[in-house]
């Protein structure tokens, strides 16, 4: 039996997109990763009955070698490497230290995570860096890509980005390939709208970046902001 041949509210994997990955049973994700069961059993069933070989422990099932999980019918050679590689992907995420993320707390801690990404390109990029209540960035984006002068960013995708990762705070930053650091009209602009908008999302801009290939400018350090 696949996942498909199950009943609606049996299926993990559409439980797993209408009521999240923690709303998942240790069977259910163990049918996930298998896939299908056998003709006497449904794959929830056949993973509860290998997790019950166990004692319910996925310590236990890591120990097992694809041999003794292939003695189940209806785990093939595929089906067996499939757990065990999920299972060491598990030990290895929990062996690993949480990488710390970066904290803005200058302007010149934002030039220094964009500046090589835009300091010697030929065409216009607006990128951003979103920021939690702490200033650490949670997640920095390329929004637009533009022509030789200019590049056009879209409010609405930077503010969806921003509220699709949680963010608090914003910084946006753009290049001039001219070398110029003095801000355009346009520049200034788009910085106001970027910033009224996010008044209305609680989500501030707390800075707009102007890279060249050799230093920035900074719209929060003088009072443009």
């Amino acid at each position: 039996m696949s996942l498909k041949s199950l009943a609606e509210d049996d299926r993990p994997r559409e439980k797993f997109l209408q009521k999240g990955k923690n709303s998942l049973s240790d069977s259910e994700l163990l049918a996930i990763i298998m896939g299908s069961g056998n003709r006497e059993e449904s794959v929830v069933e056949l993973a509860r009955k290998i997790l019950a070989s166990v004692d319910n422990s996925w310590h236990h099932l890591s120990l097992l070698s694809v041999k003794d999980l292939m003695k189940f019918k209806g785990i093939g050679e595929a089906k067996a490497i499939s757990i065990i590689t999920a299972l060491e992907i598990g030990r290895r995420r929990a062996g690993q230290d949480i990488p710390e993320k970066s904290v803005i707390g200058n302007s010149y801690d934002a030039y220094s995570i964009l500046k090589n990404q835009l300091s010697d390109l030929r065409t216009e990029e607006f990128w951003a860096i979103f920021l939690n209540n702490s200033n650490k960035v949670i997640y920095t984006s390329q929004l637009t890509q533009g022509g030789i002068s200019q590049s056009i960013v879209d409010v609405r995708v930077l503010f969806k980005t921003a509220i699709d990762h949680f963010s608090t705070g914003v910084i946006i930053a753009h290049n001039h390939p001219s070398g110029s650091l003095k801000p355009s009209k346009e520049d200034i602009n788009i910085t106001q709208k970027i910033k009224e908008a996010g008044k209305v999302l609680s989500i501030q801009l707390l800075d707009h970046i102007i890279i060249t290939q050799d230093s920035y400018f900074s719209f929060s350090d003088t009072g443009l902001l």
